[in-house]
This record gives structure tokens, sequence and C-alpha cells, in this order.
């Protein structure tokens, strides 16, 4: 289980350390992609198989899957952690999340996501001040 936030920073060669913590469940490979909120969303191989499984069988028919197929899965690159625990952000996906020196790793259960440190902040903001919705909405189907 992935949990918590993290500040790292991307090196010139554009790597960036995946949080010790998060190293053993993720394994020496691993898969990153696009997310939503230009977001980057790194899985472990076996998670990986699971989501890409569920969207490989969205129905193409209708237009917003596929859309959504294509973007989440033509962006995916294989990715190694190194002896350090760094992985290679390739450059399309340092572009897709705008991803400057200092980046956010945040822990989201079964994924980690990777993002741009003044959007994440942005993005807190947000739904820090929407929790209580949330909260309402989350109670009313049973899952808070």
């Amino acid at each position: 289980m992935f949990i918590g936030e993290y500040i790292h920073s991307i090196d010139t060669k554009k790597r960036v350390a995946v949080p010790a913590k998060f190293r053993s469940e993720l394994g020496k490979k691993a898969v990153i992609t696009r997310g939503p909120d230009r977001s980057l969303v790194l899985y472990s191989m076996n998670e990986w198989n699971k989501v890409a499984s569920k969207i490989a069988e969205l129905p193409t028919g209708q237009r917003d899957m596929r859309s959504f197929a294509r973007f989440f899965l033509a962006g995916a690159s294989e990715v190694e952690l190194d002896n350090l625990g760094r992985i290679l952000i390739p450059d399309f996906l340092k572009s897709h999340a705008e991803l400057e020196e200092e980046v956010v790793i945040i822990g989201v259960f079964k994924r980690i996501e990777i993002w741009n440190k003044q959007h994440w902040e942005k993005y807190k903001k947000e739904i820090e001040g929407a929790a209580d919705q949330l909260a309402e909405k989350l109670g009313e189907i049973g899952a808070y």
C-alpha cells in the first residue's frame, strides 16, 4: 500500500528517486503513464497488468472510452529503478505533467502519483476546501 506525500528533486538526467518506503512494493520494474490533472501515475508491474487489462476491455464504440484508453495506454512507459531507487522520466511525460526541479510524489493506495509541486499545492487547497462535501458523498455510498 502506497500512502504519504514526499517532495523530491529531478536531477539533470531527468531521474527522480522513488521514496524508500515505496520501493519494495513497487519492485525493480514499473510502468509510468499520464494521469489526470496533469499528473503522472506509477504502477507496480502487477498492478499495471490489472489496470491495463480493465482499460483494454472498455467499449471501443464509445469515443470517450477510446480516447481515455489511448491517452492512458499510449502514454505508458516501462521504467526500471536503479540501485539508488531512481526512475528516468521520459521527456513526453515530464512535459505532460509540467515537471520542474521539485516534484511531489504521493501514495494513493495502489498507485503512486508524481506532480509538479505548484500544481499539487493548488489542487490540494481546492480539495481541502471541499473536504466536507467529499466526505458526505463518500458517506452516502458507505465508503466513509
